[in-house]
């Protein structure tokens, strides 16, 4: 397999590629995570995986073996029709491209170079970054932030968060005096929280696992904590429930639902999983009065919204093939020097002899 002078690849799903039930048996589960990692290391020299809502992707150097085996095996799902993978100078294109939101669902969001700095610094803590991927990981970094401050295109960008709330709002009208139902604490709900405020919602539910950060999301932003046991409970005040949290199960499915919506005779729901794995049953979508949307259906509403930023895309795509450059050329100084090590000479890789 050739590289070039970059020993690099990645090997991944999105968006783009895969819909949303198979973005699903990619996911990365806390429980499984060392074992993925863990089988990706015996073939590759430095690992890192980046999964968000929207994608999965493991970043290899000093590669001994094949990428999509090696991610088809970590998973132990059939998945090669649903991959891309890039090599060499294109994997580090790939790379920063995602860091400054050119290959986002939401194009220019800014959600994903705090995804990317996690990624790389969890896989650094773990031993399994060296120069290669540190130096790449840094330059999609900095990339990212160039093509933030220097292109405008993240002005007025939406967000997952954001187009959730908009999609509610393009099939309830007005959502002043409505009732909204968030299911998760973390960074999305807080998002989702802050977009509702904004589209007129006073009245919002904030339901989570853990009371404790529910109840501190509620009082940070304004809204009402309600811990995870009493959902059905509060369930029929929601004209929408937007879901963002991770779980091993669906934590919501047609029964719950059809519970809610006799209390509530003649007022519909509208619900939105914006999870991966999703967490809202797909079987809601048989019940009369109940609308459910996932992270696919937002595809419209953010598309709009890409048609405001278009010509800023031409100014991005030249930071990042600098950038690109940059790496190359550092790359091609440390072999001229005989600084960068071959991957054969990793202890860690099989050798024919294994």
């Amino acid at each position: 397999m050739s590289f070039g002078t970059l020993d690099l690849a990645v090997v991944g799903l999105n968006h783009t590629t895969a819909p949303i039930a198979v973005r699903e048996r990619a996911t990365v589960r806390d429980d499984e995570r060392e074992a993925i990692l863990a089988h990706l290391r015996r073939h590759a020299h430095e690992v890192m995986l980046l999964a968000t809502c929207n994608r999965t992707e493991v970043y290899l150097a000093g590669i001994g073996g094949d990428p999509l085996s090696a991610f088809e095996g970590s998973w132990g799902h059939l998945l090669r029709e649903y991959l891309y993978v890039y090599q060499g100078e294109e994997a580090a294109r790939h790379l920063y491209r995602v860091s400054s939101g050119l290959d986002s669902l939401v194009i220019g969001e800014t959600q994903i170079q705090g995804q990317v700095k996690r990624a790389w610094q969890d896989a650094s803590k773990r031993g399994d970054t060296a120069a290669l991927l540190n130096k790449a990981a840094q330059g999609a970094l900095s990339a990212g932030k160039r093509v933030r401050f220097e292109t405008g295109l993240s002005d007025k960008v939406v967000s997952v968060s954001s187009a959730a709330v908009d999609l509610a709002h393009q099939h309830l009208g007005d959502l002043t005096g409505r009732t909204a139902l968030i299911v998760g604490a973390g960074e999305t709900a807080e998002l989702t929280l802050i977009h509702l405020k904004a589209a007129g919602v006073q009245d919002i539910i904030v339901v989570n696992r853990t009371a404790e950060r529910a109840q501190q999301l509620a009082d940070k932003l304004g809204g009402r904590a309600c811990a995870h046991e009493y959902l059905q409970e509060v369930l029929p005040e929601a004209d929408v429930v937007i879901a963002s949290s991770a779980a091993p199960h669906y934590v919501l499915g047609a029964s719950g639902v059809a519970d809610a919506l006799k209390e509530r005779p003649e007022r519909p729901m509208m619900l939105i999983d914006i999870s991966v794995p999703r967490i809202l049953n797909p079987d809601i979508s048989t019940l009369p009065g109940a609308h459910l949307f996932n992270l696919d259906d937002l595809q419209g509403v953010v598309s709009r919204n890409l048609a405001s930023r278009r010509a800023a895309l031409p100014q991005a795509g030249r930071i990042v093939d600098e950038a690109v450059a940059e790496l190359v050329r550092w790359q091609d100084f440390r072999q001229s020097h005989g600084l960068a090590r071959p991957a054969a000479q990793d202890a860690r890789l099989p050798t024919a002899c294994d």
